[in-house]
């Protein structure tokens, strides 16, 4: 069997217009690239095309994740699918908007310069919302999965669950700034309402491609972060099991199920650390002491955690 039948098998039974989302922003995702290079404007420091460039990479890695979900659904499949149809059709039509007003040099988010600009804001804003609503359904259809292996079955439903915390967070940044407040107050108009910095207007120094602060706190981090846990947490259940052929104690169903859910709640603990640094006004880039403190409580914790799994074994095996 060649590489792609394989791949065609495996993937027979997942949310077709899903799976074809993920290709098609795949794509995008390239053309964005060949935008950078062509169109080299910048917008609050940033190139142009930034940002649609995340956003479809960011789909692309969602949709081919809740593509594979629903099929392990064995009831609600119809209300799943249409729920995943109904986030496939808010997501892309959110991403013509936001490359829209990248075409235009305008801000897509949080920009009510113009009436027309407050307008595509509003309505993405309305789409968004629409979205959560939509992902919550999906998350509790999660809890009826049947996955037979225990680290792949936590997996899921953590993973799911961390998502939506890491979308909701996302709200964050819809708060005005002390800034923008303190224009309300003196009669003024501020352009833009909310913003992704902590401590500092948007548009300083930021990381490469991410473009994530280096000078102050940034709200995208947990936003990101938790957004992610749908990817990290199946991924960790697949990197169990491939260990699971070199050591023979992860052969245990159990003490995989178990490790995954140390390390899901090791990546809550991380989601928790990072939004309490950006609130801070604290940069990814640089933390201080107590941030170093806390993380390293949080390693810590997960390693004795997952050190007690593997070497204490379960009542089944003493008895």
């Amino acid at each position: 069997m060649t590489i792609l039948a394989d791949l065609q098998s495996r993937t027979r039974g997942w949310h077709r217009p899903a799976t074809l989302a993920a290709a098609a922003f795949g794509v995008v995702a390239v053309l964005c690239v060949a935008a950078m290079l062509v169109d080299q404007r910048t917008l609050a420091g940033a190139p142009i095309w930034a940002k649609p460039l995340k956003f479809a990479v960011s789909g692309a890695l969602y949709f081919a994740t809740w593509s594979w979900l629903v099929s392990l659904l064995p009831r609600f499949r119809r209300t799943a699918n249409w729920l995943t149809n109904l986030l496939v059709l808010i997501f892309a039509a959110e991403y013509v908007l936001l490359v829209f007003q990248a075409a235009r040099g305008r801000a897509s988010h949080f920009n009510v310069a113009t009436p027309q600009d407050a307008a595509i804001f509003g309505t993405m804003a309305v789409m968004i919302a629409v979205l959560w609503v939509a992902t919550l359904a999906l998350t509790v259809l999660m809890l009826f999965t049947k996955v037979p292996d225990r680290a792949s079955h936590w997996a899921v439903r953590a993973g799911a669950a961390l998502s939506l915390v890491g979308i909701t967070l996302g709200q964050l940044m819809t708060n005005p700034t002390a800034q923008q407040l303190a224009q309300w107050r003196t009669g003024g108009r501020p352009d833009l309402v909310g913003g992704h910095t902590v401590g500092l207007a948007d548009g300083g120094p930021g990381l490469p491609i991410l473009g994530w602060s280096t000078v102050a706190g940034d709200l995208r981090i947990p936003h990101f972060v938790g957004m992610h846990a749908l990817q990290a947490l199946p991924l960790l259940a697949i990197a169990l099991a491939a260990l699971a052929t070199r050591f023979p104690r992860l052969r245990d169903d159990v003490v995989r199920g178990r490790l995954l859910l140390v390390g899901a709640a090791g990546y809550a603990g991380l989601i928790a650390l990072v939004t309490w640094q950006a609130l801070r006004a604290q940069s990814i880039a640089h933390p201080d002491a107590t941030t170093l403190s806390a993380f390293a409580l949080l390693v810590a914790a997960v390693g004795l955690g997952a050190l007690a799994v593997v070497r204490v074994p379960d009542r089944a095996a003493v008895r």
